[in-house]
């Protein structure tokens, strides 16, 4: 998936990732130069917010994903292949940011409370931790037993949602046509997520130490919890 990530992923809003991480550095730590981007894909949201004069880290599990934001990016950037479950030698960060529901494809409850724990490990005192995930209402109303489909002239897709072995666990079921030549391959492939209720994960980031600033919905910037995707605003003491 990594080769047609970004062209399947055009109308992403990468751009108000990129602006709400801004506001919410200026709203709660000022002066902030550096940040570790966990689950990092290729890259378009880390870029970006190098583009705005942050000394950026991308962190990724598919070297596939992180072969290509390299071949994109200025060499300024570092790139690492590591699990967010088990990060190495990544402290002193003023943010940390994991967006785009990179959080929802741990599917354990330990393996969100390790990543929290390692997010947490790399901030330095004071530092930011901003993170998106699905709402358990977006993938009950809007995903679980809906297929969709796009159709490009390179490439298409046909995409199948159904619920998983285990409460709020959505199996994505993806096949993929894509130009080669004259013809078209065909490869598949199956993500699988989970959403967590919010008192959850507000327990488990409380247990980690830190503080939650606010939660927001859909990139609004205002506390609100009505939405398909909520955003986490949390400081390390």
């Amino acid at each position: 998936m990594a080769h047609v990530y970004d062209r399947l992923m055009e109308d992403a809003p990468y751009a108000h990732w990129q602006s709400y991480t801004r506001e919410m550095i200026n709203a709660y730590l000022p002066g902030a130069s550096s940040i570790l981007d966990l689950g990092c894909g290729t890259g378009e949201i880390t870029r970006r917010l190098h583009e705005d004069g942050f000394r950026v880290t991308g962190v990724d599990l598919s070297s596939d994903m992180l072969t290509i934001a390299q071949q994109k990016s200025p060499a300024s950037i570092q790139w690492l292949h590591q699990d967010i479950t088990n990060l190495e030698g990544l402290t002193g960060y003023d943010c940390v940011v994991s967006y785009c529901d990179v959080l929802n494809y741990l599917v354990d409850p330990e393996q969100v409370t390790q990543a929290f724990a390692n997010a947490f490990e790399a901030l330095r005192p004071q530092g930011l931790f901003l993170f998106d995930v699905h709402s358990v209402e977006h993938v009950e109303q809007h995903l679980l037993g809906q297929t969709f489909a796009e159709v490009y002239d390179d490439v298409s897709f046909i995409w199948f949602c159904d619920e998983g072995d285990q409460p709020n666990k959505v199996v994505h079921d993806l096949t993929f046509f894509v130009q080669q030549g004259a013809t078209y391959e065909r490869f598949d492939e199956q993500h699988v997520q989970r959403v967590y209720d919010l008192q959850d994960l507000k327990q488990w980031l409380k247990q980690t130490g830190f503080n939650i600033k606010q939660v927001s919905a859909d990139f609004q910037t205002a506390p609100h919890t009505d939405g398909d995707r909520l955003f986490f605003v949390c400081q390390k003491p």
